[in-house]
């Protein structure tokens, strides 16, 4: 992608954060939203956001979205002057818990005491 099309991207992405944080105060604190990728004709759009908590604050997140898209959509229109405002679709972005996930399986693998003991015992011995 261009330089246009990632200014657009962060243009977008921060003017939705943005609108958020300042309209929902308290539904939106424990949503973050990581990026925009919008299509190179500006036609269409995903908003990638993270939600901090459990799978039931992700659901309350979706739901969010799901009610409040048109609204986002329109507020954004007015504060982004361009030939065409994308059609915003929010994704869930679980890139953040997947990472952690990986990083709790490498500490697993890490920690002595979480390993089990695979060792086979020394030649001419038997395990009888």
């Amino acid at each position: 992608m261009g330089l246009r099309g990632e200014r657009v991207n962060e243009l977008i992405r921060r003017e939705v954060s943005d609108f958020i944080h300042v309209r929902y105060r308290s539904e939106g604190t424990f949503i973050t939203v990581v990026a925009a990728r919008i299509a190179p004709d500006l036609r269409s759009g995903r908003i990638l956001y993270s939600v901090l908590g459990g799978e039931e604050q992700a659901r309350l997140a979706e739901i969010f979205f799901r009610s409040k898209s048109k609204e986002i959509h329109q507020a954004i229109s007015k504060r982004i002057v361009l030939k065409y405002l994308p059609k915003l679709r929010f994704v869930r972005d679980d890139s953040i818990e997947k990472g952690n996930e990986v990083l709790r399986v490498l500490d697993d693998l890490q920690d002595p005491s979480a390993a089990t003991d695979h060792t086979f015992p020394p030649t001419g011995e038997s395990s009888s």
